[in-house]
């Protein structure tokens, strides 16, 4: 999943980056309510997960705006202090499709928002994922660019998957071993080969080049003016 935290708790904030990126998940952040509106608005991402007390706009107004002014369907669960039922009535009423109180287990708030991301693709599924001329089927697992067939063995295909869905961000080497592997990845770099084949294929042919390496960081596939070192 591709979360946005819009949070202004730091040491929360800490603790649901170690888990959920540990976790092959893909997290940005936004310590006030404006700001998360603002990526909410202008970014995708498979769920929200939106603090009630923030700094510059609360998360209630945050959320009725996204409804209302911007029609956005993004699942959003709701964390706060506040269990009193008038105000979990308050953050449905406002566009929330789960709450949750705190103090909170981790595993108790990713079951949840996996079980709002499988409703939501219910709702609208992504069939087909989308960055520049490059598409990837989800129904067919055909991968194309500029209208040409691309040839991707089962490992480059989820790898292409898990970059285009958090395209245009960075998507980092133990999300996408993670990706691959689960918590056992095998010993060696087999990742390296693995992206040196899912470039040959998705960028050899290619003038512009999409699979961009980060030094030290990971991977990520988006169209930049300015190249990234691609080096392997």
């Amino acid at each position: 999943m591709r979360l946005l935290v819009i949070e202004d708790n730091r040491q929360l904030v800490a603790n649901l980056f170690d888990y959920f990126e540990s976790r092959g998940h893909v997290l940005d952040v936004a310590p006030d309510g404006i700001t998360g509106l603002h990526l909410a608005t202008t970014q995708v991402y498979d769920a929200l997960i939106l603090d009630w007390m923030l700094p510059r706009m609360e998360g209630p107004e945050v959320l009725r705006r996204l409804r209302a002014e911007h029609a956005s369907e993004v699942p959003v669960i709701m964390l706060t202090a506040r269990d009193e039922l008038p105000d979990k009535i308050a953050g449905f009423r406002a566009g929330a499709d789960d709450y949750l109180t705190k103090p909170f287990a981790l595993p108790e708030l990713e079951v949840r928002l996996d079980a709002l991301v499988l409703r939501a693709q219910g709702r609208n599924p992504r069939r087909r994922l989308q960055v520049a001329d490059l598409v990837l089927d989800l129904a067919t697992l055909e991968a194309q660019r500029a209208g040409q067939a691309l040839r991707l063995y089962p490992a480059c295909r989820k790898l292409l998957e898990v970059l285009m869905r958090a395209s245009p961000a960075a998507v980092t080497r133990q999300q996408l071993e993670f990706a691959l592997w689960g918590d056992e990845p095998p010993d060696g770099d087999l990742l390296r080969s693995h992206v040196y084949e899912l470039r040959r294929s998705v960028d050899g042919p290619f003038a512009r080049k999409l699979v961009h390496t980060l030094p030290r960081v990971g991977y990520r596939l988006a169209v930049q003016e300015a190249e990234a070192i691609d080096g392997l």
